[in-house]
């Protein structure tokens, strides 16, 4: 695995673990808001975060295997 591969991996790692971290916040309640105090409506949040863990798992995989 080149450099590279190695800093994409460690930033879709942390990527998808702000992701999901987030996605347990939804998950126990919270409710985000924008900067100007606006709800973010959760449920399109949590679609997006749970897109966003999707991707990242192709990703990390795609590396990994590229790896081998």
């Amino acid at each position: 695995m080149t450099t590279d591969d190695d800093r994409h991996l460690a930033r879709y790692r942390d990527a998808r673990t702000t992701a999901l971290f987030r996605l347990d916040m939804i998950a126990r309640g919270a409710q985000l808001t924008y900067e100007d105090g606006t709800p973010i409506d959760m449920a399109s949040e949590k679609a997006r975060l749970e897109a966003i863990v999707a991707d990242m798992d192709r990703r990390i995989r795609a590396l990994e295997e590229r790896a081998t």
